[in-house]
């Protein structure tokens, strides 16, 4: 590691014996919020159990694999994963870089309460062919439970008392959803040890499971996390994990904070589980490393002063050499990182600790999420007043046109691209633009907020991420509200062709998610956050086109950094 900072972080950690204090539990590693230490001990000391997953889940292997095989050889089809968060993204990772091996079933992560996207699996899925993952370590997720509800009711209704033999469920022990679980007779039951946090799980039977339903080689998963965890027991600069935590934290502490992770195209869905682990962990009180995760390498001229890179080289692929050279050369801080892709465990163990680390550098508590119960009470609030109102609250645009209404509480302009154009002119140095979409995931409308992003870099000089809601409540949302105050949020909505209920729950799926996009606007402007909700009158279809126009508008008066 050649970024001085970062080796004077390590020396000192070293000094202070960390690593090995880490591994002993000690919870005066990590600084309190309040002071006190008694209550961030206790929440410390029970989410400690990541480190210890290589020798708790061994015992569980041949029954996971076992569930694996038995999927294959009752020609299931599909497996849809009901998650969220940390439940649900390290399957995406899976799926991503292993495929899904001859014979196993096809696997689905809905992490998602959007309104197409949910009536489209269950339109695609055959019903004796499909097995569902419910999976949440509170078992009280508000989104797995509304998702559990309408694909449990569509079960039953085709196949009757045997529509428990399709379900599996993962929770912590004694959940609710363990209870119901039980209740229904599903196939599967897996408890995943209770002191393992969420994002810290993938190494878990969260992990594990939806593996082993692909066919992907959880066995040599584990086995490469074990070693990667003996060798973050080092007390010496050749432990992987304490690098990388001493880089991250190093580089946060000297104003770099936007951590620019550069994936080689078999890992790109690692971005999004990186994404989490470190946004979630340490943007608090006011700190922390923000992920940017799917950026192409650019010239050094592209970035500011606030960049610091981590490239990760596999046994397969690997990110252009010479561009990060180049920047490393301009002084931009680089790590470089290698991995096996049949060892993929080495890699997720490696940023957990790594996490611990940059977390006790920072002085937060990685473990916890303060901020995020608060949008989830704020959507509790909402969708109370619905129940009574028959309506979600609507406050008047700041602006509209045919095409959007545009909503905010900071920025004032005469058209909707003024008041883009305010948000984007309020921009400093250091700041960043979160792009959180309600909108169903397409293709275009992924393309369309790229292209906005670049303009975004180009013209404004600034860092950019784009999360999907509600998905990004249970990931970057923690520091989007809890980190630095130097956000410009831009909030996309739309509404839905149709109107599915959620059994029991008294709204249907489209309110449910105006009220979490209602909601999370609510949270970051009493965080003081500059936020604009954009509301795409049109169709789906028109939002692509609308962003980008939208953006350009904006932007075409700005000055180049």
């Amino acid at each position: 590691m050649s970024y001085e900072p970062a080796v004077r972080v390590a020396d000192q950690l070293l000094e202070e014996r960390v690593v090995s204090r880490i591994w002993k539990r000690d919870t005066s590693v990590w600084s309190t919020a309040d002071g006190s230490g008694s209550v961030d001990a206790q929440s410390i000391a029970a989410r400690l159990g990541w480190l210890d997953v290589s020798a708790t889940m061994a015992p569980h292997l041949d029954h996971v694999i076992r569930v694996g095989d038995a999927m294959r050889e009752e020609l299931v089809e599909a497996v849809y994963l009901l998650g969220m968060g940390g439940s649900s993204l390290c399957a995406e990772v899976l799926r991503a870089v292993y495929g899904v091996a001859d014979g196993y079933p096809e696997l689905f992560v809905l992490d998602t309460t959007d309104e197409r996207t949910i009536v489209a699996a269950a339109s695609r899925l055959t019903p004796v062919r499909t097995r569902f993952i419910v999976a949440s370590k509170s078992g009280g997720t508000l989104e797995v439970a509304s998702l559990e509800r309408f694909f449990w009711e569509r079960m039953r209704a085709l196949r009757g008392e045997e529509a428990g033999g399709q379900f599996v469920a993962i929770s912590d022990p004694g959940t609710a959803l363990l209870q119901l679980a039980r209740e229904r007779r599903y196939r599967e039951i897996f408890e995943n040890p209770p002191d393992i946090g969420g994002r810290f799980s993938a190494l878990s039977l969260f992990g594990l499971v939806p593996a082993a339903c692909i066919g992907a080689p959880a066995r040599d998963i584990h086995a490469a996390a074990e070693v990667m965890a003996e060798g973050c027991r080092q007390e010496n600069h050749a432990n992987a994990g304490l690098e990388l935590g001493a880089f991250i934290g190093a580089a946060a502490n000297a104003g770099r904070d936007k951590l620019t992770v550069v994936l080689p195209p078999s890992l790109t869905f690692l971005g999004l589980w990186i994404e989490q682990l470190i946004a979630e962990s340490t943007g608090k009180h006011g700190t922390g490393a923000l992920p940017v995760v799917d950026e192409f390498v650019d010239a050094p001229a592209a970035y500011r002063s606030d960049r610091a890179f981590v490239a990760i080289t596999t046994d397969r692929d690997a990110p252009d050499a010479s561009a990060l050279s180049t920047l490393e050369a301009a002084g931009h801080p680089v790590l470089r990182l290698t991995t096996r892709l049949d060892g993929l465990g080495s890699e997720f163990f490696r940023w957990e600790f790594a996490t611990a680390v940059a977390g006790a550098v920072l002085g937060v508590n990685p473990f916890d999420e303060p901020n995020v119960a608060e949008a989830k009470q704020n959507t509790k609030a909402l969708l109370n007043g619905y129940a009574q109102d028959g309506r979600l609250p609507e406050p008047p645009p700041a602006a509209e046109d045919a095409s959007f209404a545009v909503y905010t509480n900071t920025f004032t302009g005469a058209t909707t691209a003024a008041v883009v154009r305010a948000a984007l002119d309020s921009l400093g140095p250091d700041d960043y633009v979160a792009f959180l979409s309600y909108l169903s995931v397409t293709p275009g409308i992924t393309s369309a907020v790229a292209h906005a992003r670049l303009a975004i870099r180009q013209v404004k000089g600034v860092a950019s991420t784009f999360g999907v809601g509600p998905r990004y409540l249970h990931s970057t949302g923690q520091y989007h509200k809890g980190g630095p105050n130097t956000v410009v949020a831009f909030v996309l909505t739309a509404g839905d062709e149709t109107e599915t209920p959620i059994p029991d729950a008294g709204y249907s799926f489209s309110v449910l998610k105006r009220a979490q996009a209602l909601a999370d606007v609510e949270t970051l402007a009493a965080h003081g956050r500059r936020t604009v909700r954009i509301h795409f009158k049109d169709s789906l279809e028109a939002a692509p086109a609308g962003i980008e126009r939208l953006f350009a508008e904006a932007l075409k008066d700005g000055d180049t950094p």
